[in-house]
């Protein structure tokens, strides 16, 4: 695989394209990659499209895909899961959606860490519910919860559920060990449910290890944990994700706050899943040696860029930038008149930040960091 190309996206219609189509501004902001997917999955998509044949297809009844994601917990992880804790889903942003309306009754709290990418701050007031943000700090340069914060919103005798973001959009963090313990114990102390969003934990640059939330014995009977093949394969685009609950009554929860509403995910979806979970461990190690590069690239650059600074994300594909330097009224606008698309930081919850996405040809980030510094 050659992690350099710079495929055309414009007749796929790609969304990250799309919002800057016809300007001269390079786009690096929704978190997919530019990488053509692994052999593999095209060739399990080949045989499927051939079949002919779209008709209704149970999710559960894909044991062949069960089985990859059971073997894929394992193999990653050293986590043992059973076929039935895992629910399939379109996407884990409807996941934490249905999570919401599982664990929440009216006049609930949900507590999210910031920043954090929009669709999981936008979570609670869709489902009409409260809000408590709880800081995401640097200790050491390193990002982390701010666990004094996360005790005192638990407190709260309204606060129910926490969605948490591990590893972590957009600062790039992975929970270790003794972070996690800290999660489990404040939320157990409180009654508070957990949600984990790990989408990006397949992504992990650094050598530290991903923790799954409900590998946790503490958290195993009170949480949700949430995964997919999306962002590592570059398969977003086919609706499919996958939520791991270990705890029956949860799970049941769960299943009847999804039903009638969340669509089952697609015969491609699983497909891509299967085949990416079996087949692909070569292109996945040549994919995060290529972003560990890429990334060390970025952060040195934009150290060099004055008005920005930016420490070294241990996992995910995405950059995230400390623009106050500058002293603008607004970054995104900065980044747009220099000819570069990021995330915006305000969306995030930080207006003097913006999220860079590196998982694309290097080519590109030299022709950004160019950009930046004109």
């Amino acid at each position: 695989m050659n992690f350099s190309d710079k495929p055309d996206r414009s007749s796929s219609k790609a969304y990250k394209w799309e919002r800057y189509k016809d300007t001269d501004i390079l786009p690096m902001w929704i978190a997919d990659t530019e990488f053509r997917c692994a052999e593999p999955i095209l060739s399990a998509l080949h045989s499927r499209v051939e079949d002919g044949l779209f008709g209704y297809t149970l999710p559960a009844h894909d044991t062949e895909a069960l089985e990859a994601v059971v073997a894929w917990c394992q193999r990653q992880y050293g986590w043992k899961i059973e076929p039935n804790w895992i629910v399939w889903t379109p996407g884990v942003v409807p996941a934490f959606n249905v999570a919401i309306k599982a664990y929440c009754q009216a006049g609930d709290t949900v507590i999210v860490q910031t920043p954090n990418y929009p669709p999981l701050l936008a979570a609670p007031a869709i489902n009409d519910l409260n809000r408590a943000c709880i800081d995401t700090i640097q200790v050491d340069g390193r990002w982390t919860l701010d666990f004094d914060a996360l005790e005192r919103a638990a407190a709260d005798p309204k606060a129910t559920l926490f969605i948490m973001c591990n590893p972590m959009n957009p600062v790039g963090s992975v929970l270790n060990q003794e972070e996690l313990d800290r999660v489990a114990a404040i939320c157990r102390k409180h009654s508070v449910m957990l949600c984990s969003d790990e989408i990006h934990c397949d992504l992990i640059l650094d050598d530290v290890p991903h923790l799954p939330a409900g590998a946790h014995p503490e958290l195993a009977e009170y949480s949700v944990t949430l995964m997919a093949a999306s962002k590592t394969f570059n398969v977003a685009g086919l609706g499919t994700s996958f939520a791991i609950i270990p705890g029956s009554k949860v799970r049941a929860a769960f299943n009847k706050s999804a039903r009638g509403i969340v669509p089952w995910v697609t015969v491609t979806g699983l497909t891509a899943t299967n085949a990416a979970f079996r087949h692909c461990d070569d292109w996945h190690k040549q994919q995060l040696a290529y972003l560990k590069a890429n990334r060390d690239y970025l952060v040195a650059e934009i150290n060099k860029i004055e008005g920005l600074k930016a420490s070294t994300p241990a996992a995910t594909f995405l950059l995230w930038v400390d623009a106050s330097g500058l002293q603008v009224q607004d970054t995104q606008l900065w980044c747009e008149a220099k000819g570069i698309g990021p995330s915006a930081g305000k969306d995030f919850g930080d207006k003097n930040c913006f999220r860079l996405n590196f998982g694309c040809s290097r080519d590109y980030l030299v022709e950004a960091i160019e950009k930046l510094k004109s």
